[in-house]
C-alpha cells in the first residue's frame, strides 16, 4: 500500500498494493480493496465501499452510501451523491447506490442517489445520471439515455 504523505487517509481498511495520492481524503469508515489507485484531490467518505482494481481518477467525490465493485473506473471529476432532495442542516438517511462490476464512468458525471450502474455498463463523459443503467449498456446525456448495448 502507497500512501503519498499529503493525503489525509484515516481509514485502516486499505487493501494491499493500493495507492492513494496526494490532497486526498479517505474518511475512517471507508474500505477500499487491493489494487486500487485513489488519484489526486478524490474525497471519500465513511459510509463507502470500494472493491477491489479499482481506478478513481482525479477529483472524485464519493459520499456516504455508494458501493464500488471491483473493476470499475470512476473518471476525473465525477460526483456522486447520497440525497435526492437536500436541506442545509437537515439530515435524512442515506440512499445507497451500487456501481457494478466492471462498470465505467466518463469524466465529470453527476450520479444522482439510489441509482444502480450495470455490470460492464459505460456512461459517457459530462452525463447526468437520474435513472438505473442495465448491464453492459452505454448511456450519455443529461439527463442520460440509453445508446447502445456494448
Amino acid at each position: 500500500m502507497f500512501i503519498h504523505p499529503l493525503a489525509d487517509v484515516q481509514s485502516e481498511n486499505i487493501g494491499e498494493n493500493t495507492r492513494v495520492w496526494q490532497y486526498c481524503v479517505v474518511l475512517p469508515g471507508a474500505v477500499i480493496g487491493e489494487d486500487c489507485n485513489i488519484c489526486f484531490s478524490s474525497y471519500i467518505e465513511n459510509q463507502v465501499r470500494i472493491g477491489n482494481r479499482v481506478t478513481i481518477k482525479n477529483g472524485v467525490h464519493v459520499c456516504d452510501g455508494v458501493t464500488l465493485e471491483d473493476l470499475v473506473f470512476i473518471g476525473p471529476n465525477t460526483t456522486f451523491t447520497n440525497n435526492n432532495h437536500p436541506r442545509s442542516k437537515e439530515y435524512v438517511t442515506v440512499t445507497e447506490t451500487l456501481v457494478k462490476k466492471g462498470a465505467s464512468i466518463g469524466a465529470g458525471c453527476v450520479i444522482l442517489a439510489g441509482i444502480t450502474i450495470g455490470e460492464n455498463a459505460m456512461i459517457g463523459a459530462g452525463s447526468v445520471v437520474t435513472h438505473d443503467v442495465p448491464d453492459g449498456e452505454l448511456w450519455m446525456g443529461n439527463p442520460a439515455k440509453y445508446v447502445r448495448k456494448i
